[in-house]
């Protein structure tokens, strides 16, 4: 079993910068790939970033998001710079025990409950 925690959200200006940070509990936390999705009202769950030994992103945050993770500490972190108002949504962190990464959030079987990112224009 594994529970994550979200933390990190905030209000931001356009073009500012966010640290999110997905803590998980469990000793084996390495053996999991972390998937960060976000939801914006009225639109649907969509993929934005993933790590395992490796890292897959969302073609609208490459370049300006970065996924890393700090196994000693059970935490993923999100860095986002360059924000704009369309990254405005609730981010949630998400685990799966192996080290494929994927973009299908059915494959995921941990959530957290998630932090609200809003970015004001």
């Amino acid at each position: 079993q594994v529970q994550l925690v979200e933390s990190g959200g905030g209000l931001v200006q356009a073009g500012g910068s966010l640290r999110l940070s997905c803590a998980a509990s469990g000793r084996t936390f390495s053996s999991y790939a972390v998937g960060w999705f976000r939801q914006a009202p009225g639109k649907e769950r969509e993929f934005v970033a993933a790590i395992s030994w490796s890292t897959k992103y969302a073609d609208s945050v490459k370049g300006r998001f970065a996924i890393s993770r700090d196994n000693a500490k059970g935490t993923v972190y999100l860095q986002m710079n360059s924000l704009k108002p369309e990254d405005t949504a609730v981010y949630c962190c998400a685990a799966r025990l192996g080290a494929v990464v994927t973009t299908e959030y059915t494959m995921y079987d941990y959530w957290g409950q998630g932090t609200q990112v809003t970015v004001s224009s």
